[in-house]
Order: structure tokens, then C-alpha cells, then sequence
């Protein structure tokens, strides 16, 4: 992976979004920022409130600082094959490594959750100053503080954390300290965390045996994908950022690991991704079958038939990790990271009506039985019964896939996705996998959202397809069509499309969603899967050497660890929530189509 060898700063007491790496463990995910700062950490799960939020409020967020107190450079990078981070602090007088983990939980009684960080001298001395800000419910509740066996613990409501020093200096309160590192000197702190239960206090070598073992977990995952194909060191990091995302106890996928982080700093198009989305569902099966992860894959697919059992034979757009829907969208009384807010909880969108969900849920289904997998005759029902939905509600005009607050349109990537319902469901039926008897009611109203899809969402001034029917404005979210099997490749109109999107949306590499209003105030920046689409478009249309340059470029916008965030502004700076899985996921794609396309 990269080394980025530079100083870390912050702006307003605000990190860049660039500048953070993400460590987690199957429940949740915390933010590190480059210079030592833990800013974000819900407990006990992703979707939960948190311990740390200083990323969206430098004074009431709390944070979890470790840094030396002289001016430093950083290199960072993960331990080769794993979700464990290294920073290494270079002073006028030493160096000094940080190694931070969220450990794997394993047998016997160990905390409910567990944050290492690890502090190991390598030359010279450097002087690392620390301070724990515990602040529960967003910073929103007052911390108990007390101590249990002479270390510090902070407590509120069912969540409790204590902390752990080893050579580290602490100050009679215990959570802040200074201690100096020298060549081979080690330090440790510990952050354990119970949720409705007792806190426990490992001793040292139950922490070291854990750290070990966690290492070695995430590096026999990494040893068992499959993918060979190019970039692929990009690949296996984006196999690793998903996996970070994968709620270990449902096998749900969450769009992202933050809420609230903005696509336009001082804005407000600030959303809660902490949620799994079905929009993902296509992408993120095929990431699991390409990379050899058949256990995510079952997991993933059988948490989604679960999961949309509860609306059907309607869908909704997103469920939180044990297949509630999420809670109303509120907001909190936050700054907001560098001022953008509001900064809000739960995410309004769950009330629309997407009808692209549809043909990306079928869409997974396919994958999962052409990749040999039996579909149960209940769920093929049921699927049959949301193939249904599609051939009596297409015509519907929906929120579309990018969710907007404005009025709802004939879409036409929803159009499309409707289709390409009906047809995955008119093969899976083919092949006994659902029920026969609506088969042609199918393929009849197939045939009809292609005859509007051709006539009312084409422009044949733009020789592209549109964002919604009767309009001019531009999508990249049409590039779905192509990636997802609408229309062939070789057909014209694709072919026109993809150019169309690269001119009228494109800069550089970087790819705009869309031209138009959404009915939210402010801009953004480019959409790193859109960007990506276009890439896989590209090899697909038989555009295979432009589209590996465009890929070369795109890997080098990655962050020094190799994350992504949803977008990317004109400065290169992240923005958006993350490390955001679609971003991933579709690098995932881009990667193997053009593989595919240069064999």
C-alpha cells in the first residue's frame, strides 16, 4: 500500500476527510485520523450512538487523542493483509509507531468491545502526550465517571468504557498521560467497552494473545480471495474496506461507516449511511463472488430474502443491520464537521418509493443462482410476487436511485432496472426457480418499459439516454443499463450513451451523478462510483486501453491507506461519508470488467 510521508493539520480543530483511516471488528467501525486522533467510534454497533464524534464536533464530540508533543511527520499504512493501522511518528529526536486495532472477539470472557493502541519506540525518544473525552449518546449525555480497580470508567445508560494504561504514563484521573518512547520501549492503552453487562479488565496477556490473534484472523481471510486479476492490491484493500462493513452478527452491509459527513463542506447534504441499502445488493453479491467470500455472499443474500419478507410485495430502500426499518430522520444539535450541518439520524429516504431496488434485488438473486446456489421455494415466491409488483407499478414515477427530495419522475435508470426485474425474474422462472404461472405477463411488460424506455428517455439531440422520460438532462446512473444487463453492449444507443456521459459529465477521470435540480440547496463533488461505472462501461463498449488509464488514475485518488470516501472535490479533497461502500464496490467491478474485457 501507499506511505504518505507528510504532517498532519487540522482546520477549526477538523481534520481533512482524507486524513482518516478506518479500523473496526464486525459490530463497528472507528475513524483515526493521521495524526493519532480517534474522532469517531459508535458502541456497541455501527448504527449506534457514539463514544466519539469529534469529526462532527471538535468540542463536544469527544476524541480519543495520541500524539507526540513536538512537531512530527507521519507515514501510515494497514498491516499487510488486515484492518490493523500503523502510524509512524518521525520527531527531530525519534520515531515511534502506533498500532491500532478494534480486536476480534474470540472464547471466554473478554469485553464487549475492544480498542488497542500500541505504542512502540524505534529510535531516539519521542515524547506522546494523550487524552480520552468520552462523550456517550453523539455528545449529547453527560458522562458517570468513576473507577473499578483503580482505573478510570465512564458509564451512561447501558454503555460503559474503561481505559487501561501500560507504561503510559496517566495522570490521577487517568485518562489523559504523557510518557516518553525509546528504541524498543512498548505502551500500551486499552479502551474496553460493555453493553448491558459488566465491564471486564483483560489482564496484559490476554490483550497481547487477542492483538495477535486479530491479526492473524484478518490475514487468513485476506490469503483465502480469489481475485488475481490487475490492481489487484486496490481490490483486496476494497475487499478489506467491505469487509469492514459487513455487520458480523446478520451478514448485512452497510452503505458506509459515518452519517453526516458533507458532499459540500457548509452545506447541508449531510446523510446518515449507516444503513444497508438495496440499491447496493447487485454489486455487493457479485464483489463476493468474484473475490471467493461464499460465506459473506449466503449471509448477505439470505439476510436480504429475511429482510424484505417483512414489506413485501413492496420493497423498501434501506433497513437497518437486523432488518428494521430505520428510525425518523431527526437531527442533532451539532456543529457538523467544519461547520455543514444540519447533522442528522436516521435517514428520510427509507420513506420513498425506488423502484430500481427492484431490479437490483432480482438482479442478486440471478447472481446467487448462477453461481450454483439453490433458491427455496418460498423465496422464489415471494420473488415471484415482487416480479409482480413491477409488471403492475412500473409506470409509477419514483424518488429514482440517487434519492432526491424533489418531485418524483419517470426516472429512467428505475424504467430500466424494472426490466431487467422482469427479466431475471422470466429466467429464474425459466429455470424452476419461481413460479411459471405470470411468466408472460413478464415478458410482455418487459417488452413494454423497453418501448417506453426507447421512446420517451432517449434523446436523439444528447444521442443519449436521459435522466428522466421528455427531459435532457444527463445521469450516470444509466450506465446501470449497460453494467447490469438492460440492453447489450454493442447496441448503439449504449454505445452513444456512454460517450455522451463521458463529454457531458466527465472531468478527467472523475464523473458527475447528474445535470439538473434534486431539491436540495448547495453542489457537490464528483461521485467516485459513477466514476467507476463509467470506467466498466468503457471496457465493456470495447474501450478497454482508455478505460485502464482512466482506472490508473482513479486508483491514485485513493486516500495514503487506500480508502475512498462517496466523493472527491476539486482539490482532491474527500467528501461524503466513509469509508463509503459503493465506492469500493464499484472499483471492485470496474477492476474484473476490465480484466474480462482484456482476456
Amino acid at each position: 500500500m501507499r506511505r504518505s510521508d507528510a504532517s498532519a493539520s487540522r482546520l477549526d480543530g477538523y481534520a481533512p476527510l482524507r486524513d482518516y483511516a478506518a479500523i473496526g471488528d464486525g459490530r463497528t467501525v472507528a475513524l483515526v485520523a493521521r495524526d493519532g486522533s480517534i474522532d469517531w467510534l459508535p458502541i456497541p454497533d455501527l448504527d449506534s450512538p457514539t463514544v466519539f464524534a469529534a469529526v462532527l464536533d471538535a468540542e463536544r464530540g469527544g476524541r480519543f487523542v495520541l500524539e507526540p508533543e513536538v512537531p512530527y511527520r507521519v507515514e501510515r499504512r494497514y498491516l499487510p493483509g488486515t484492518n490493523v493501522l500503523e502510524t509512524t511518528f518521525h520527531t527531530a529526536s525519534g520515531s515511534a509507531r502506533v498500532t491500532d486495532a478494534l480486536t476480534l472477539p474470540g472464547d471466554g470472557l473478554e469485553p464487549f468491545r475492544e480498542l488497542q493502541r500500541r505504542i512502540k519506540g524505534l529510535a531516539g525518544t519521542v515524547r506522546f502526550r494523550w487524552l480520552v473525552e468520552p462523550r456517550f449518546g453523539y455528545g449529547g449525555s453527560n458522562p458517570r465517571f468513576g473507577s473499578r480497580f483503580g482505573l478510570p470508567v465512564a458509564s451512561s445508560g447501558a454503555e460503559a468504557v474503561g481505559l487501561i494504561p501500560f507504561d503510559a504514563g496517566a495522570s490521577t484521573a487517568g485518562w489523559s498521560g504523557t510518557f516518553e518512547t525509546a528504541h524498543g520501549s512498548s505502551h500500551l492503552l486499552v479502551l474496553p467497552i460493555a453493553h448491558q453487562e459488566p465491564l471486564v479488565f483483560p489482564s496484559r496477556r490476554e490483550l497481547d494473545a487477542r492483538f495477535e490473534r486479530t491479526g492473524e484472523i484478518w490475514r487468513r481471510w485476506t490469503a483465502e480471495r480469489t481475485y488475481e486479476g490487475p490492481w489487484r492490491e486496490a481490490v483486496i484493500r476494497s475487499a478489506l474496506a467491505l469487509k469492514l462493513l459487513v455487520f458480523a452478527p446478520s451478514g448485512a452491509v452497510a452503505a458506509a461507516a459515518t452519517t453526516s459527513l458533507p458532499e459540500q463542506v457548509g452545506g447541508e447534504r449531510n446523510w446518515d449511511y449507516r444503513y444497508s441499502w438495496i440499491r447496493d445488493s447487485a454489486f455487493t453479491l457479485q464483489a463476493f463472488l468474484r473475490l471467493g467470500c461464499p460465506a459473506e455472499a449466503r449471509a448477505y443474500f439470505w439476510w436480504l430474502m429475511h429482510t424484505t419478507q417483512l414489506d413485501a410485495p413492496r420493497l423498501g430502500v434501506l433497513y437497518r443491520f437486523d432488518g428494521r426499518h430505520p428510525a425518523t430522520e431527526h437531527e442533532l444539535p451539532l456543529h457538523g464537521y467544519r461547520g455543514s450541518r444540519p447533522v442528522r439520524i436516521g435517514n428520510a429516504a427509507a420513506d420513498q418509493f425506488q423502484l430500481d431496488a427492484y431490479g437490483e434485488l432480482m438482479q442478486t438473486a440471478w447472481l446467487y443462482a448462477e453461481a450454483g446456489n439453490m433458491i427455496d421455494p418460498d423465496v422464489g415466491r415471494r420473488l415471484g410476487e415482487f416480479a409482480d409488483f413491477v409488471a403492475a407499478n412500473w409506470r409509477t414515477a419514483d424518488s429514482g436511485i440517487w434519492e432526491v427530495r424533489s418531485e418524483p419522475h419517470q426516472f429512467t435508470q428505475s424504467k430500466m432496472m424494472c426490466a431487467v426485474a422482469l427479466d431475471r425474474a422470466a429466467q429464474l422462472a425459466e429455470r424452476g426457480s419461481l413460479p411459471r404461472r405470470h411468466l408472460d405477463r413478464w415478458l410482455r411488460q418487459a417488452a413494454a418499459i423497453r418501448q417506453f424506455v426507447g421512446s420517451r428517455c432517449f434523446s436523439e439531440r444528447r444521442r443519449s439516454y436521459v435522466r428522466f422520460a421528455g427531459g435532457e438532462e444527463l445521469d450516470a446512473s444509466v450506465l446501470l443499463g449497460l453494467l447490469h444487463g438492460y440492453d447489450d453492449a454493442a447496441g448503439p444507443r449504449l454505445s452513444s450513451t456512454v460517450e455522451a456521459i463521458d463529454t457531458g459529465l466527465a472531468e478527467g477521470a472523475l464523473v458527475r451523478r447528474y445535470t439538473g435540480e434534486d431539491g436540495v440547496p448547495g453542489s457537490e463533488g464528483a461521485f467516485l462510483a459513477c466514476s467507476f461505472w463509467l470506467v466498466e462501461a468503457l471496457a465493456r463498449v470495447g474501450r478497454v486501453d482508455e478505460a485502464a488509464d482512466r482506472m490508473d488514475e482513479l486508483i491514485g485518488l485513493a486516500n495514503d491507506v487506500g480508502l475512498y470516501s462517496e466523493e472527491i472535490g476539486p482539490a482532491g479533497e474527500f467528501l461524503g461519508n466513509l469509508p463509503q461502500g459503493l465506492s469500493h464496490l464499484a472499483l471492485i467491478s470496474a477492476a474484473a470488467a476490465i480484466a474480462e474485457a482484456s482476456s
